[in-house]
């Protein structure tokens, strides 16, 4: 493709772009699309001579955005969203043009310092002390690997980096049932095993108990397991629960254990200072994850790992062979140090772009129309006949349920989804089918939450 052949069809995209963006409330949020339907319409070999871009165009137009679920539509109110402010559109899109690999300082000195600033904005905007450093991660998942990752070697006095685990007591991971499921999948990856994760039990706000799991700590210790480390939740996925992180701090210091907390979507909220009390302590803790793309606005991916002291991370993650030396530069940040991939896209652009087009009072307006426009629909649905709510709003997410049982709350979502106008997602809670509903897509209005209500009151009365 010639320059002049890319400049007008960038042109031709940018276009279609704003046009889609501006049309998505006239689209279904879920996508209508059978198993294999994309599938079968792509040819089954690959074409041996060029095609050309307007068949290729017409083809995109014709394939894929009817048979995608759209999640910048402002009536998605499923899982948490993966925003991407407009703002933020522009900046990957110039980070698409420059394609940079921003491993090393050298290979992105730009993106590395960007970086840097981007992260101290952010603490500051979140109210974490200064001195703490961090890293823009690709998703909560890989900080929280790294958290364990850490964990394991700090305990194991960094022995498992050189020899492994075998013949080593077995690290052990705590955390509550409310903790995303990426815990569990650190613990698989980090060799440390589903067995050594443990779920300890929750007070009746769904928060973690520090009595229980000091108890635990302790008996693990009798037991000859090795305690490593405690994974801390503030707004799990299901409900919103947050367990109570100072106590669960003192109990760490007293065992002599790291502490990450996984705030991957109720993060983005603490730039609203009066919502910090709910994670009051989090200073104190050695590790916490934030997702500005779920909550804040950012485009995907773009996950934030603070770090009171980088030191043991660096120490359990860096490897630097001779041909990713800097020479001359032994000072240089290089943050695939500080993660598990080596490869690391320019993310630091879109906080930069966002943060300056909306700024921190814009995003926390954002934040706190979507909570209050929560607990407007939340009450809504309370006085809807043969609904009733399960979980009040925490944040902007609460639950509700049919009264006549799971059978029926799962024939109303799957009505509701299939309706069109709006998208919902399932979880269980205490043994439930329930209903979730989160408020936090970056352009949505108050119509569009009371239109949500609307639908589940519409569909609601059917059989």
């Amino acid at each position: 493709m010639k320059t002049d052949e890319f400049r007008t069809w960038s042109r031709r995209i940018a276009d279609w772009t704003a046009d889609y963006l501006a049309g998505l409330r006239d689209r279904p949020v879920r996508a209508r699309a059978q198993p294999g339907e994309v599938f079968d319409a792509l040819p089954a070999t690959p074409p041996e001579t060029p095609v050309e871009m307007t068949e290729i165009f017409a083809d995109f137009e014709r394939l894929v955005p009817d048979a995608m679920t759209h999640w910048q539509h402002p009536r998605f109110f499923a899982y948490f969203p993966a925003n991407a402010a407009p703002a933020s559109m522009l900046a990957e899109q110039l980070v698409t043009a420059m394609a940079a690999q921003c491993m090393l300082w050298q290979t992105s000195p730009a993106a590395t310092e960007m970086e840097t600033r981007m992260i101290d904005w952010l603490r500051q905007a979140l109210g974490l002390p200064e001195g703490w450093r961090g890293v823009i991660q690709d998703s909560a998942s890989s900080a929280t690997l790294s958290a364990v990752m850490t964990m394991r070697e700090r305990a194991l006095d960094w022995r498992g980096i050189r020899a492994g685990l075998s013949g080593e007591p077995a690290p052990r991971i705590y955390a509550s049932a409310q903790t995303h499921s990426s815990v569990d999948k650190a613990c698989w990856v980090a060799g440390i095993g589903q067995d050594n994760l443990v779920k300890i039990a929750t007070t009746d706000d769904y928060g973690m108990d520090p009595d229980a799991l000091r108890a635990a700590i302790q008996a693990d210790r009798a037991a000859g397991h090795l305690p490593a480390g405690i994974v801390i939740c503030v707004g799990g996925t299901s409900i919103g629960a947050s367990d109570p992180i100072a106590a669960i701090i003192e109990v760490a210091r007293e065992e002599g254990l790291y502490t990450h907390i996984d705030a991957a979507w109720a993060g983005s909220a603490m730039i609203c200072p009066e919502l910090r009390p709910i994670w009051a302590g989090a200073e104190q803790a050695d590790s916490i994850v934030f997702n500005p793309h779920k909550w804040l606005g950012a485009q995907f991916d773009c996950s934030v790992q603070f770090l009171k002291d980088p030191t043991g991370q660096l120490k359990s993650l860096t490897l630097r062979p001779d041909y990713l030396e800097t020479p001359g530069m032994d000072d240089a940040v290089n943050y695939s140090e500080w993660t598990i991939p080596l490869g690391r896209r320019f993310r630091a652009l879109k906080l930069w772009f966002l943060i300056r087009a909306y700024g921190l009072e814009g995003l926390r307006q954002r934040i706190r129309n979507h909570i209050a426009w929560s607990n407007e629909a939340c009450e809504a649905i309370r006085a809807l006949p043969g609904l009733e709510i399960v979980t009040e709003p925490r944040f902007s997410l609460f639950s509700f349920a049919c009264v006549a049982g799971d059978e029926a709350t799962a024939a109303l979502l799957e009505r509701i989804n299939a309706d069109g106008r709006t998208y919902l997602t399932q979880t269980r809670h205490d043994g439930r089918y329930v209903i979730r509903f989160q408020v936090g897509q970056f352009d949505c209005t108050q119509a569009d939450v009371m239109t949500a209500v609307r639908v589940i009151g519409e569909l609601g009365g059917e059989d």
